[in-house]
């Protein structure tokens, strides 16, 4: 049970280094773009903050996934019965991104948070 508890883990992680990589590329596309493109195409940003002549856009995302629990059995000599197992697990995701727009044009962004791949 727990080898094949370690091999999803596993398979969920090159997963995420996977998405982690598409998104970076999706976000590449912006830079040297107009700031109108990039609210245009991620929507409003949550927060605004300017400094130094840079203006940084913070755009969230949150969701809430459960993993469902896993009943673990024994058998005997009168048949199956249950015996516990692993409850559900209620996981916060959230990824931050910030992006860095200078004279009007995207510059750079930041990814941050567990949830950006």
């Amino acid at each position: 049970m727990r080898l094949s508890v370690l091999f999803v883990t596993a398979c969920l992680l090159l997963g995420c280094v996977n998405n982690y990589v598409a998104r970076q590329t999706y976000l590449n596309q912006f830079i040297g773009r107009s700031e109108t493109d990039l609210v245009l195409a991620l929507g409003v940003p949550n927060r605004t903050y300017e400094t130094g002549g840079v203006k940084y856009l913070a755009f969230e995302e949150r969701r809430v996934e459960v993993i469902p629990g896993a009943p673990m059995y024994a058998f005997g000599p009168y048949g199956g019965w249950g015996m516990g197992g692993f409850p559900p697990q209620v996981i916060n995701l959230a990824c931050e991104t910030t992006v860095a727009v200078a004279e009007g044009l995207v510059r750079g962004f930041t990814l941050r948070g567990n949830a950006c791949g």
